[in-house]
């Protein structure tokens, strides 16, 4: 498999569930280098040691900083990033007469400053090389919102919102860079394994597929949306949630 052979990726929350998936999918798939950025450095070690083609490097999304440093630190390794994933993101979730100014600035400052940064540094990088994928992800809550996770609509809504402005925009002076959306519905992740299955049973019952997605799942969408079979596929929003919001 070389869908992604020869690339540079860049995958923010890296470390754990989604974006783990997405950075061994990239290296399974024959990726260069697979960059994944997250705060926890012990798994991030993990992965270094698991994957050859795998570095890790604790990053705050939402530090500008930060993320200047880091894409200088990367464009340096191999002159170029190929691939950008949006990932990273947290909840604090409550409703909205509970839901604190803390608990809406932490979301906003992860899920969507965290996107704006990582791309506002990433994307001259592509643009000098004349081309590259973007791809962020949102959620169903961001298309169809959701009860208590008022923060976390409005950060997943935006990522949408952003990647529409950024397919304009990228592609203005001839470049080919793209910028997509992943949309996951309810997926087997750790943190969704602490779910109560009493919870999770009506969901999967309003699911046409009868389940709930696999990290899998979620890859293999951000991986067509990355490689070149996904290559006139731009501005767009990839639901993958098995019919969950027909």
């Amino acid at each position: 498999m070389d869908r992604m052979k020869g690339k540079v990726c860049v995958v923010t929350g890296g470390a754990r569930g989604i974006g783990r998936g997405i950075v061994e999918t990239f290296a399974r798939e024959g990726a260069l280098r697979v960059w994944a950025l997250d705060m926890n450095e012990a798994e991030l070690a993990a992965l270094e040691r698991d994957i050859p083609c795998v570095k890790g490097e604790v990053v705050n999304v939402a530090d500008g900083a930060a993320v200047e440093a880091f894409v200088a630190k990367a464009k340096a390794e191999y002159g170029r990033i190929d691939v950008l994933v949006n990932n990273a993101g947290i909840t604090r979730d409550a409703l909205i007469q509970k839901m604190t100014e803390s608990d809406w600035d932490a979301v906003i400052n992860v899920n969507l400053k965290g996107p704006f940064l990582m791309t506002k540094y990433v994307a001259p990088v592509m643009m000098e090389g004349g081309s590259g994928s973007i791809v962020s992800i949102s959620s169903v809550v961001g298309l169809d919102g959701n009860i208590g996770q008022t923060n976390y609509a409005a950060t997943k809504g935006g990522v949408v919102a952003m990647t529409k402005g950024w397919a304009r925009e990228f592609s203005r002076k001839g470049a080919k860079i793209r910028a997509n959306c992943v949309s996951p519905g309810y997926t087997r992740t750790p943190m969704i394994e602490t779910v109560p299955e009493k919870v999770l049973e009506p969901i999967i019952a309003r699911t046409p597929l009868g389940r709930l997605a696999e990290i899998q799942d979620i890859a293999n969408g951000v991986l067509f949306l990355s490689c070149d079979e996904g290559s006139f596929v731009n501005g767009q929003v990839l639901r993958v949630d098995g019919g969950l919001t027909l």
